[in-house]
C-alpha cells in the first residue's frame, strides 16, 4: 500500500553547498515520497482522520484547495482506498500538476486565486462551498486541519532527528500552509530548544509579520508568485511559536537560483526548494552560519512539476541541452 512507502525519505549531505557556504548542509529529499512530495504525509493523516471519525461516507469525495501537491497526494490515496477526489487549484498552478491530478482521476476546478476562505474567488472558499453543498463530500481543509501539523510532528521531525543523530543546529523550510515548519519545529524544539527553525516565503507574504508579532496591513500587497509558498491570510495550521525567523526572497532570485543549481548539480529543484536555496544565498551573512553548524534544508518536491514555469525557454532558460538527471 501507499502508506508503507510514505516517509523515511533520504537525508543526504550536500557537499557542494556545504563547501559554498562554509557549513554543513543536508537536504531532506521529500520528493522521494510515492506521490512525489512531502504532502503525502499530510494527505495520509487527513484521510485516515476522516475515515476513522466518519467524516466522509464510503466512496465519498475528498475535497481540497491546493497548489497541486496536496491534491496529487489526496488523489493518489483516495484512488487506492476507493474514494473520489475533487481539487480546487488557482490559475497559477503549474500545468504539470494539473495534468497529474487529472491522470489520477481527480476532478479539477481552476479558481482565480488562493487568498483564503473569505474571498469568493479563492480555492478555499470554493472548496468549502462545494463540500457544504454535497453531503457525500468532505473538505480536508489543509490550511486549518490539525493533521497537517501532526503529520510532520509524528514523522518528518523524528526522521530528521534520528537521521542527524540529534546533531542538527538549523532547519530551513519553505512556508505554504505552515504545517511542515510547525510540525518539524515543534518536535525538534522539544528535543533541543536551541535548534533554529527558519522559514522562507516570497516578498510581501505575511508569515514574517506574524512571527515578528507585527500588524498585517489590510491592503496587503500581492506577494511574489513562488508556487507552493506564501500567504495573504493566517492559516490555522501555522504555529508561530516554533519559528525563530522568516526570510523573504523574490521570484526572480528564486528562478535564477533554480537554473544555477540545476546546471551545477544536474538536478531539477522544485519551486519552493529553489526558494529555500535563494534564501540561503541571499541571507547567508545574516544567518551567520559557522563551520560547525549542521543545517537541514527541506526539498518538498521535484523540479519536474515546474518544467514550463522554471526550466523551459518560456521561463527564461536559453539552454536547451541541460543534461538533467531525475532523482
Amino acid at each position: 500500500m501507499i502508506k508503507d512507502n510514505i516517509g523515511n525519505t533520504a537525508l543526504e549531505k550536500h557537499e557542494a553547498l556545504s563547501r559554498q557556504y562554509g557549513t554543513g548542509i543536508w537536504i531532506k529529499e521529500e520528493y522521494r515520497n510515492p506521490g512525489g512530495s512531502s504532502k503525502d504525509r499530510v494527505a495520509w493523516y487527513m484521510v485516515q482522520d476522516a475515515i476513522k471519525y466518519n467524516k466522509i461516507p464510503e466512496g465519498g469525495i475528498f475535497v481540497e484547495a491546493s497548489s497541486g501537491n496536496t491534491g496529487i497526494s489526496l488523489a493518489l490515496i483516495a484512488r487506492e482506498l476507493g474514494y473520489q477526489c475533487k481539487i480546487f487549484v488557482s490559475k497559477s498552478t503549474s500545468f504539470e500538476k494539473i495534468l497529474m491530478l487529472q491522470r489520477l482521476g481527480a476532478q479539477v476546478e481552476v479558481c482565480l486565486n488562493s487568498n483564503g476562505p473569505l474571498d469568493e474567488n479563492s480555492t478555499q472558499f470554493k472548496a468549502k462551498t462545494f463540500a457544504d453543498q454535497h453531503p457525500e463530500a468532505y473538505f480536508t481543509n489543509q490550511y486549518y486541519n490539525e493533521a497537517n501539523i501532526e503529520a510532520h510532528y509524528q514523522t518528518t521531525g523524528p526522521e530528521i532527528w534520528r537521521q542527524m543523530e540529534g546533531q542538527v543546529t538549523h532547519v530551513l523550510i519553505g512556508m505554504g500552509t505552515g504545517g511542515t515548519i510547525s510540525g518539524i519545529g515543534k518536535y525538534l524544539k522539544e528535543k533541543n530548544p536551541n535548534i533554529q527553525i527558519w522559514g522562507v516565503e516570497p516578498i510581501n507574504s505575511i508569515y514574517q509579520l506574524i512571527v515578528q508579532d507585527m500588524p498585517i496591513p489590510e491592503d496587503q500587497t500581492k506577494f511574489d508568485p513562488i508556487e507552493g509558498i506564501g500567504r495573504t491570510f493566517i492559516p490555522g495550521s501555522f504555529d508561530p511559536s516554533v519559528v525563530d525567523q522568516v526570510f523573504q526572497v523574490s521570484a526572480d532570485k528564486t528562478k535564477k537560483i533554480a537554473h544555477l543549481f540545476s546546471h551545477q548539480n544536474k538536478q531539477l529543484t522544485g519551486y519552493s526548494s529553489a526558494a529555500v536555496l535563494a534564501a540561503l544565498d541571499e541571507h547567508a551573512k545574516v544567518m551567520n552560519l559557522k563551520s560547525s553548524d549542521r543545517m537541514v534544508i527541506v526539498f518538498p518536491d521535484h523540479g519536474d512539476r515546474y518544467l514550463e514555469k522554471l526550466y523551459s525557454n518560456k521561463a527564461g532558460n536559453k539552454n536547451g541541452d541541460l543534461g538533467f538527471k531525475h532523482v
